[in-house]
């Protein structure tokens, strides 16, 4: 979502449709057409020298994802796996990744009207690069998640390499 979804009045009836998850107790929405499916836990190939963040590699349907770890790239407290957690495979450009979140809560349809610039508290945690905005949904705030914007173009780079089953540098 772009500046002008934020604030421009004429894309008011636009309905934004998005996948709500929880990390550390908040919810995050990202744009349903990043998602491309969600899963639940299965075993995680750890893989040596690699960023913290990194939980290993997924064999999904023959595929090699990497998953990354949310809550541990945001720098929030991190719960744990649990019958709740799940992995978001999502596209982040030309990479297929699985996020770690823990929990998939719902889909929702967000009016652009409802969406904000998010307030220096909220982004005080998360770099404010990855944050496209806050929904207002009655008496939750639902924080908007840049997927393109969580990783540098350095970051992609290395991740693309764990899609082939190579080691990255920590």
């Amino acid at each position: 979502m772009s500046e002008s979804t934020i604030n421009n009045s004429s894309s008011a009836k636009e309905l934004l449709q998005l996948v709500i998850c929880q990390l550390s107790n908040e919810e995050y929405g990202v744009q349903i057409s990043s998602v491309k499916e969600i899963i639940r836990i299965p075993d995680i190939t750890k893989i040596p020298h690699v960023p913290d963040y990194v939980e290993g590699i997924i064999n999904l349907r023959n595929k090699i994802i990497p998953v990354i770890n949310l809550a541990t790239k945001f720098n929030l407290s991190n719960e744990g796996l649990n019958d709740q957690s799940r992995i978001v495979i999502v596209e982040i450009g030309n990479i297929v990744a699985g996020m770690v979140v823990d929990a998939v809560t719902e889909v929702l349809r967000v009016s652009a009207e409802d969406i904000e610039r998010a307030p220096d508290m909220i982004t005080s945690n998360i770099s404010e690069k990855y944050i496209d905005g806050v929904g207002k949904l009655d008496d939750r705030l639902l924080i908007l998640l840049d997927i393109d914007q969580i990783f540098t173009e350095e970051q992609k780079v290395q991740i693309h390499h764990l899609e082939n089953a190579g080691s990255i540098p920590a």
